[in-house]
């Protein structure tokens, strides 16, 4: 198994990807399909909330990868400004987009959850706003990448907002604690254990692990096209140097 060192060059980067990335798909795939089928056919409806808690094996993922791509952003984000590690801010680069789509996906879901359960979509409760939080601080960290167009520049941009906007992540986790609120206190990572039977929770567990792992397919594979990009960029800029050179000595390109 390459080591962090070894992919620090993202030569070596591509090719250990390239070699992966068939492995993690299909066994992501295989864990999605057989989470489903567990979720939808063999875990039993709720005997207060009915079928509606089938939302859950979807929304709780969601939630969990929202709150890890950023974590794993916060950690590129000190390779960034601390290690400068040359593949650090590719990776964070490239979480963003899919950390705000679960996080989207979780406000959703939570929303049609709410409904049927709390009689509203949407309430300003701690859990719910801090979620939400989470969104707009991803949704800042895409626009300034956007917004600076020098890859070095703009990755220190980002790794400073990124790790200012970390707080979030341990309110939106310990909201159920600290705060008297309407969402449901945590029901699997808690003291005492999961408060889950287990014909849901193996359900739920596996799901989260097929899409922890399509997730991470993603982000290998948006890694690997801002690589390719940055690669173009370069060539163009010392294309555009070597013309404006034999522009100067008055030689034809």
């Amino acid at each position: 198994m390459a080591s962090l060192i070894d992919l620090a060059n993202p030569t070596r980067f591509m090719r250990f990807s390239a070699k992966l990335l068939p492995w993690l798909a299909a066994v992501a795939a295989l864990l999605v399909v057989a989470g489903l089928y567990l979720a939808w056919f063999k875990a039993p409806a709720d005997y207060q909330q009915g079928e509606t808690i089938r939302i859950m094996f979807i929304h709780v993922p969601a939630a969990w990868l929202a709150m890890m791509f950023y974590s794993m952003m916060a950690v590129s984000a000190l390779g960034t400004l601390v290690w400068r590690h040359p593949l650090a801010d590719v990776a964070q680069k490239a979480a963003a987009p899919i950390g705000a789509s679960f996080a989207l996906i979780c406000l959703i879901t939570g929303a049609l959850w709410g409904k049927p359960m709390w009689g509203t979509y949407w309430v300003w409760d701690a859990r719910l706003t801090s979620v939400l939080v989470l969104l707009l601080i991803y949704l800042g960290i895409i626009a300034l990448w956007r917004v600076l167009d020098e890859p070095s520049r703009a990755a220190r941009a980002v790794a400073i907002l990124t790790l200012t906007g970390f707080v979030n992540v341990p309110i939106i986790k310990f909201s159920v604690d600290w705060w008297n609120t309407l969402h449901q206190p945590a029901s699997v990572f808690r003291m005492g254990g999961p408060a889950i039977d287990g014909s849901m929770l193996w359900p739920l567990m596996i799901l989260a692990a097929g899409f922890t792992l399509f997730a991470l397919c993603l982000h290998m594979v948006a890694m690997r096209a801002e690589i390719m990009r940055r690669r173009v960029r370069t060539l163009t800029i010392l294309e555009a140097e070597r013309l404006d050179r034999l522009a100067a000595q008055g030689v034809p390109a």
